[in-house]
């Protein structure tokens, strides 16, 4: 039994090199060593670091004292998702212990690292304060226009131009990689790094489920969905303001069209809107906080089963997505309408 265990274990060592070839946000990873544990498991201490700026130099007094000040910055892990599974026995024996290695790695692959892509860029778009533009980019050239007004923005905000990261779906690459001039190169070259993100994954929002309630028991995320919430007394804007109102059928909901009578219980306000296609984002890598913990937290024998005759094999993702609250100039946003 040690033997068959010592296997698993490397299956479980794989699956970081899994996550760092399948990822199209590990090249976010933040060097863990310049953080430290908060005083709850959850927490992570941010060290941050502000001083004065250059004074008059006097010839007579010399240099005029400036002040620094070190302070920390507590951040919540925001990232916890797990899944339980088994193989039978007979099955993972018959196939030379590979059962649970190609389960593991192919889940990695098709289910968490598409998730942790989305959820993070999905918590950076939503971030305050980050440059965001809308719009729809038709052609090659209305990608690298895009492109070169996002660039000359960071440019003014002054943020590090040897490590901004182009994050693009592929079909707009393709669209400005074909304009094929020597401007549109240099563009494209611009840029540290560029990654192709499949548009499944690059939504400025997303809903998680959370794999036990009806409808959300294959886990998993999606698109977020528009959420509404119904109005028990009339708003003091309703008389001026009712457009703004939805009433719903079916599950649809519908904005008011005319002025009406209040009724309690029938209109509702959209409290947070659907995800839109994200078309790009550049992220200069400072600027985010990004740790990432794989874990398969338990691996239990057929022989300490109580159940039935399979291994159980218990995956955890557990990390953090955040901006730096003094660099979010150094995320450019531009989604679709």
């Amino acid at each position: 039994m040690p033997n068959a265990i010592t296997k698993f274990s490397k299956f479980i060592d794989r699956l970081d090199e899994v996550y760092k070839l399948a990822s199209c946000t590990s090249v976010l990873d933040s060097d863990s060593t310049l953080v430290r544990a908060g005083a709850n498991a959850n927490e992570l201490i941010i060290p941050k670091l502000t001083m004065d700026g250059l004074a008059d130099y006097s010839r007579s007094s010399g240099y005029v004292d400036g002040d620094t000040s070190f302070t920390n910055e507590t951040v919540t892990f925001n990232y916890d998702r797990g899944r339980r599974f088994s193989v039978d026995n007979m099955d993972n024996e018959e196939t030379a212990g590979l059962a649970f290695g190609r389960l593991a790695a192919e889940f990695v692959r098709t289910k968490t690292v598409p998730e942790l892509d989305a959820f993070r860029f999905a918590a950076y778009a939503s971030e305050n304060d980050i440059s965001v533009k809308t719009g729809n980019l038709n052609s090659g050239n209305d990608v690298i226009s895009a492109l070169i007004t996002a660039q000359s923005a960071m440019d003014e905000s002054e943020v590090a131009a040897e490590s901004r990261v182009l994050f693009i779906t592929p079909t707009l690459y393709n669209a400005a990689n074909n304009v094929d001039t020597t401007k549109s190169k240099a563009v494209i070259d611009s840029f540290s790094k560029v990654v192709k993100v499949p548009q499944s994954r690059f939504y400025t929002a997303i809903d998680m489920a959370d794999g036990k309630s009806d409808g959300e028991k294959a886990g998993g995320y999606k698109k977020a969905a528009a959420k509404y919430e119904v109005t028990a007394s009339q708003p003091d804007d309703w008389t001026s303001n009712y457009s703004n109102y939805y009433t719903v059928s079916d599950g649809v909901y519908t904005p008011v069209s005319t002025s009406a009578s209040w009724e309690s219980g029938k209109y509702y306000k959209k409290v947070s809107e659907e995800g839109k296609p994200i078309n790009f984002m550049i992220i200069e890598k400072s600027a985010v906080l990004q740790y990432p913990k794989h874990t398969v937290s338990k691996v239990v024998t057929p022989e300490e089963n109580q159940t039935n005759d399979s291994w159980m094999f218990f995956f955890r993702a557990y990390g953090l997505a955040d901006v730096y609250e003094n660099k979010r100039s150094g995320i450019y946003l531009h989604y679709a309408d």
